[in-house]
């Protein structure tokens, strides 16, 4: 795909000054951009690179005042990131768009024919599709993903190639499953027995994720072993992620790599959790909470736009608090040494 700068300006609601008819057809790092690639400039530590890159066009902020002459066309936007964050996404959609497009349905698939299948769906090679699976229109199967019995699959929905979307899961419009991602595991439900052994419970419940939802590389999300597990619209995980059986979690949420939820804990909507959290279960986390990287949450946030950390994770101003003393710790034994020496003989000098 070729954009003019013309036509880019018009996307981002910029304004040009060079050659408005300069094509470009891809994203570029400012200090390596060549030639029929668009870059940006958002920090001042980049700026020397404006003068010297390749690039055929430049994103910068209004107020951008060169110093030297810049052989780049400029497109000047209120906000760079904002606009970069548009552009990377319309190239983005136009890169899955043509792959769906030169797909199509590979006849290396195997496709029940109790499945039903939308318009304009692809399916890629050697993916399976078992009896009573719905394909809504306009969605990409990758190579090798599996799509069980029943399951339903949104409008526009991409699944990258090896993902497993398991029976009775239904996957809500223009999600974006990537590739090994597991929707639909068995919850890790087992019952002990007298004689120290386990057995398991059937987990007969399913996942529901529902639209506008990304889910990350690897990411396992086991089905509820009654009702559903539940990742509501709009949320994104990250690569990594394990959530256990009867988790929910909220609207637009955020959660980054190697995060552990276990069973029915409920997180509320647009928290932003970092990653190697870990949750214990049967806890309810409170809408807008922040979780710093590593933290073990043990009990319920029940304040709103609360920010925790640690291990056990506490407030952020506590922690940051009991850090400061946790530093002094060594001076503050001695001193207590000194004072319990000086209780023992009160004529003593320990200083």
């Amino acid at each position: 795909m070729q954009l003019s700068a013309k036509e880019l300006a018009a996307l981002l609601g910029g304004s040009i000054e060079g050659d408005p008819e300069i094509l470009v057809s891809r994203p570029g790092k400012i200090e390596e951009a060549q030639p029929g690639e668009i870059t940006f400039l958002g920090r001042d530590l980049y700026t020397q690179y404006i003068y010297t890159t390749k690039a055929s066009v430049v994103l910068v902020s209004r107020d951008f005042q060169p110093r030297q002459p810049v052989s780049a066309t400029l497109i000047r936007v209120d906000d760079v990131y904002g606009a970069l964050a548009q552009l990377m996404n319309h190239f983005g959609q136009a890169q899955l768009e043509r792959q769906a497009n030169h797909s199509g349905i590979s006849p290396r698939a195997e496709i029940h024919p109790e499945a039903r299948i939308g318009q304009q769906v692809s399916i890629g090679p050697f993916a399976v599709i078992e009896a009573g699976a719905v394909l809504e229109d306009g969605c990409y199967i990758g190579a090798q993903a599996f799509i069980g019995a029943n399951a339903v699959i949104g409008q526009n929905t991409y699944i990258h190639p090896g993902a497993r979307i398991l029976f009775d899961c239904q996957i809500g419009a223009r999600c974006i499953i990537h590739a090994n991602v597991v929707i639909g595991s068995d919850g890790f439900g087992f019952a002990p027995q007298p004689d120290g052994s386990y057995q398991k419970i059937a987990q007969l419940g399913n996942v529901l994720i529902e639209d506008d939802v990304e889910i990350g590389a690897n990411t396992t999300i086991d089905r509820a072993s009654i009702g559903s597990t539940i990742i509501r619209r709009g949320a994104k995980l990250d690569n990594l992620i394990q959530v256990a059986h009867n988790v929910e979690v909220g609207e637009n949420t955020v959660i980054a790599a190697q995060v552990g939820i276990a069973g029915s804990t409920k997180i509320g909507r647009n928290c932003r959790i970092a990653g190697q959290v870990g949750f214990i279960g049967h806890i309810h986390i409170a809408d807008g909470t922040s979780i710093q990287a590593q933290a073990g949450v043990a009990q319920s946030v029940k304040e709103p736009n609360t920010i925790i950390c640690g291990y056990p994770a506490f407030t952020y101003k506590d922690f940051i608090r009991s850090h400061a003393v946790f530093k002094r710790l060594p001076e503050l034994d001695r001193k207590v040494k000194q004072l319990e020496d000086k209780l023992k003989d009160p004529t003593a000098d320990k200083t």
